[in-house]
């Protein structure tokens, strides 16, 4: 039976960041590509992390809590001011608030973090090796901030904040930064292209930048990197039809799987938890890590693609079991995936 089309447009909530708004606009027009005649409004809300991430942007070095980025979007869906909120899944808290569900995960874009530096990469190996002993990197991350140092490369990580072209601009022009780390997903939704040669394309990249994707057994994601949601009220079974269509399932199994390891080791969206999903032809694989007795700790295990939950639980309770009990000077890099 065919969807009928809403009389009104469609209300997507999004926060007003480049990433953000690019997302949301493509979400956008994937929807009324699928649904012919359909109208689509891109509505802007300013969140509090936002405000506080704008005043803090010089005076802090932490991150802030991710939840502080959703609650106005969530509170729009909840007071009927939107239908559907996007959002990046990684920043979504795992407990939605009652009435809220995630109706949709899209098609997931690459979940791999990528080293930006001011000079040639080895095109073999871990590129982090191409840099210089004691390199200093840049990351807001805990999670890429404990890999970095766990790596046994005397790197020293520096915090470092800002939207991506700032980021770069920041490499670019400091003598005291070697390489940034940041998430393939949000570069090549900016519009940056990675080229096979490693250069950088996109607006504000000088020509001294060179790039290199970060295979995950260097560095595992964090869950449900690379992956946009889209959240609706559990009463709009109309929205959720619409939502249905633009589901991806492959990328749902594998985010539900990340997402539910995170929530059974009591992590949240700052915690430097790593899980990263992968369907191989029948089943789920799935590789998480916890940093670790000053090293990082990484566990992979497989099962049948509708047996996340299930797959997700029992690494939880292996990952805590060795918390408890081990310690792990060195991280373990597994040689798959």
């Amino acid at each position: 039976m065919s969807l009928k089309i809403p009389n009104r447009p469609l209300r997507l909530a999004t926060r007003g960041s480049a990433l953000a708004l690019a997302q949301a606009h493509w979400v956008r027009g994937c929807l009324q590509s699928l649904l012919p005649g359909l109208r689509v409004e891109v509505r802007v809300f300013k969140t509090e992390g936002d405000w506080l991430q704008g005043k803090a942007q010089n005076e802090i070095s932490v991150s802030l809590p991710k939840g502080l980025f959703t609650k106005e979007l969530e509170n729009a869906l909840l007071e009927g001011e939107a239908d559907l909120a996007v959002h990046s899944l990684k920043d979504l808290p795992i407990d939605l608030p009652d009435g809220l569900c995630l109706a949709a995960v899209a098609p997931r874009e690459d979940a791999r973090d990528v080293l930006l530096t001011n000079r040639p990469i080895a095109a073999d190996g871990n590129p982090l090796c191409s840099l210089p002993p004691a390199a200093a990197v840049g990351t807001g991350s805990s999670r890429r901030r404990a890999f970095l140092l766990a790596a046994g490369l005397k790197l020293r990580v520096v915090s470092l904040r800002g939207n991506v072209p700032t980021r770069i601009r920041k490499l670019a022009d400091s003598s005291d930064l070697d390489g940034i780390l940041l998430a393939a997903a949000g570069l090549k939704r900016l519009g940056y292209v990675l080229r096979e040669d490693q250069a950088v394309e996109g607006k504000g990249v000088p020509p001294n930048i060179f790039a290199a994707l970060l295979p995950v057994r260097h560095i595992v994601p964090c869950a449900a990197q690379g992956a946009v949601g889209l959240e609706a009220r559990l009463e709009d079974s109309a929205t959720q039809s619409i939502c249905r269509l633009f589901n991806d399932v492959d990328s749902q199994i594998c985010v539900e799987a990340e997402r539910r390891f995170l929530q059974a080791m009591g992590g949240g969206c700052q915690s430097p938890l790593a899980a990263y999903g992968q369907l191989v032809e029948s089943s789920l694989r799935l590789m998480v890590a916890k940093p670790l007795g000053g090293g990082i700790k990484i566990l992979e295990g497989t099962a049948g693609r509708n047996e996340g939950e299930r797959l997700a639980m029992e690494i939880a309770a292996k990952m805590q079991s060795a918390s408890q009990g081990e310690t792990t000077k060195e991280a373990r890099l597994p040689s798959k995936l």
